[in-house]
């Protein structure tokens, strides 16, 4: 089987999962699971692996996906542990003097609160730090959580520009410069970003606004609402023997600590939460039994989460490890000799027979203006590593400049990260969120879209892009 047959499979299988997430045909773990094993019996059957190295590419998919599963599993018992000892029932009532009624307000502050937790450059423990403590405040306010996230993401990918953030560094990597020479170049952009975020932000309030949001607005009026103000307050009133105010104070230094662990990132990222749980529960709620009710009570979201991060190892295993030649499953990086090279790899190369003789000169502009859809197809080790080489030697023909074909793609692309199903993050965030990612990215993807457009307009009215 020919590595252009390969490509086309990898893209259709991309489609096919897409388009069945969008028509509610099936849950996301099932899509991430038929799909990309009917594609694996197709290239066994093609000759292009082994049964024994679809096993291979399985398990090391689980290499990437587990520890976020673990991850989502401790920080939502975690977070769920401080919501019944009444920890943020405190922090909203103070985040909503605040505010008052402002929906424009709640908006705005979700994407300071998004700029200022993703300054570490992580993903997850971003969305660890905005979700719990704004969606609270989006539900009092009538306002949908698709926004929510959408403001964060948006938020999350002007601030992924950082020298130390993932996306940079890969970039940087391929050109053989600094990361931080890289981001110099690209600091105008950022800074456009950000204004733009804040911006979309006020927007996205005056459009919540619009459809009847806020504490007393239109939508609070209805029954649909009343409804589940009473069955908010049912909730409230079912877990109130639960509350422990008297420990307050500890529950937020405990919050702050295990948020802290996570930044100093010297452990595993699971690990602060699991500490986090264990010195909660047992602090909170002492007794095996009480301790077991409370973990029973909140199994079902975190199981339901973790089949959908399960699945996703098969997407990711079978689309995005390939083989080197110690016949080890690996993800295909700058010095990394490949002996099978993997799918994603391949649709790398079917793009670099598709573009060239339409790009030329302009061929930062083109790539920059289709790296949100591009996003959805690639992760982020596959789309710097794999494919970005590709486009600077299709440039380096055409005489351009690899500077600017990677600043391009760094920018634009940085925009859609959060709305990929390929990142681990982006299911940890609708996972917390409650959120169907059909639903975050029918509600984001052409807000990224145009969101990184205009950062590609300022970076040419600048001169850092060619025209």
């Amino acid at each position: 089987m020919s590595e252009t047959v390969v490509g086309i499979l990898g893209f259709l299988t991309i489609v096919a999962i897409v388009v069945t997430l969008f028509n509610s045909k099936t849950l996301p773990s099932i899509a991430f699971i038929a799909f990309p094993s009917i594609l694996a019996v197709i290239l066994v059957l093609g000759g292009y692996y082994t049964i024994p190295e679809i096993g291979d590419l399985i398990a090391g998919g689980f290499k990437s996906t587990g520890p976020t599963a673990a991850l989502f599993v401790f920080s939502v018992l975690f977070f769920s542990i401080m919501t019944d000892a009444g920890m943020f029932d405190v922090i909203i009532d103070k985040l909503m003097k605040m505010v008052g009624d402002s929906v424009v307000g709640v908006a705005v502050m979700t994407a300071i609160l998004a700029l200022i937790g993703h300054l570490d450059g992580g993903g997850a423990s971003t969305f660890l730090i905005v979700i719990p403590a704004m969606m609270p405040i989006y539900n009092k306010m009538h306002m949908r959580r698709t926004t929510m996230l959408r403001i964060s993401v948006l938020a999350m990918g002007v601030l992924n520009l950082m020298p130390w953030a993932g996306p940079t560094m890969r970039a940087a990597s391929v050109l053989g410069m600094e990361a931080g020479a890289l981001w110099r170049q690209i600091i105008p952009i950022q800074i456009f970003g950000i204004i733009l975020c804040l911006a979309h932000a006020v927007l996205a309030g005056f459009q919540e606004k619009a459809r009847g949001a806020g504490l007393n607005g239109k939508l609070a009026q209805t029954e649909e609402a009343q409804e589940e103000a009473e069955e908010a307050k049912e909730a409230t009133e079912a877990r109130s023997d639960l509350a422990r105010p008297k420990l307050f104070a500890f529950n937020i230094i405990l919050t702050l600590a295990v948020i802290a662990m996570l930044i100093w990132d010297q452990f595993p990222s699971y690990f602060p939460f699991m500490i986090g749980v264990a010195i909660a529960i047992l602090v909170n709620y002492p007794g095996a039994k009480m301790q077991k009710r409370i973990i029973n009570s909140h199994a079902g979201p975190a199981l339901m989460m973790c089949s959908t991060l399960m699945g996703a190892a098969v997407l990711m295993g079978i689309l995005v490890y390939g083989f080197n030649v110690d016949g080890d499953a690996v993800i295909a990086k700058p010095g990394v000799e490949m002996a099978t090279i993997s799918v994603v790899t391949c649709m790398a190369n079917l793009i670099k027979v598709i573009l060239p003789a339409a790009l030329g000169q302009h061929l930062p502009l083109v790539i920059g203006a289709l790296s949100v859809p591009l996003a959805l197809c690639f992760d982020t080790d596959s789309y710097f590593y794999g494919v970005l080489p590709i486009i600077i030697a299709i440039g380096a023909s055409f005489g351009v400049d690899a500077l600017p074909i990677a600043i391009a793609m760094v920018v634009c692309r940085n925009c859609a990260t959060f709305i990929s199903p390929m990142v681990p993050a982006t299911l940890l965030g609708v996972g917390l969120a409650n959120v169907d990612i059909k639903d975050h990215i029918k509600a984001c993807f052409f807000y990224v879209w145009g969101f990184s457009i205009l950062c590609m307009i300022f970076a040419v009215i600048a001169g850092i892009l060619p025209v």
